[in-house]
């Protein structure tokens, strides 16, 4: 994706700035894996799904600076609930332009259906939150009705 990513919050790696800019730095399985709080084997999954292609020198892997922001935003896309296939569709626009406005037209898109989609998953929650504050109350008013502190438990 084109916007700037930023790696996971839980991330306790010192950072140089400077030397993340690098378009020509290379890292190790074990530095992502490190920078971005997650498994080698995670990192592997993703290689293996076709999301990041690092190079190989012998059995290494050699993950270039856009292998690094590809992963940062494919555990973006994982946190906001997006699916593999969504977010790979996602990436996969930006090799076919290269400005990234038709991958950030479909991300505006997307993001609405899933905000609609938590909406509408609230209000359910909501509901059920009411009915249970509902069914909460008589039972309480039940047991002090025969006598029984409803809060003794």
């Amino acid at each position: 994706m084109s916007v700037a990513v930023t790696p996971s919050a839980k991330s306790s790696a010192p950072r140089d700035q400077s030397r993340d800019r690098d378009p020509s730095r290379i890292y190790s399985i074990a530095e992502l894996a490190r920078e971005f709080a997650i498994t080698a084997r995670t990192i592997r999954f993703y290689e293996d799904e076709g999301m990041i292609k690092p190079r190989r020198q012998g059995l290494t892997r050699l993950y270039s600076a856009g292998d690094r922001t590809r992963l940062g935003w494919i555990l973006r896309g994982k946190r906001l609930g997006f699916s593999l296939a969504e977010i790979k569709q996602l990436l996969d626009l930006y090799q076919v332009d290269r400005t990234g406005v038709q991958q950030m037209r479909e991300l505006l898109r997307r993001s609405r259906l899933h905000i609609a989609d938590l909406e509408r998953k609230r209000g359910d929650l909501d509901q059920h939150i009411a009915e249970f504050k509902d069914v909460e109350a008589q039972v309480a008013a039940e047991l002090r009705q025969r006598g029984v502190d409803p809060k003794s438990d």
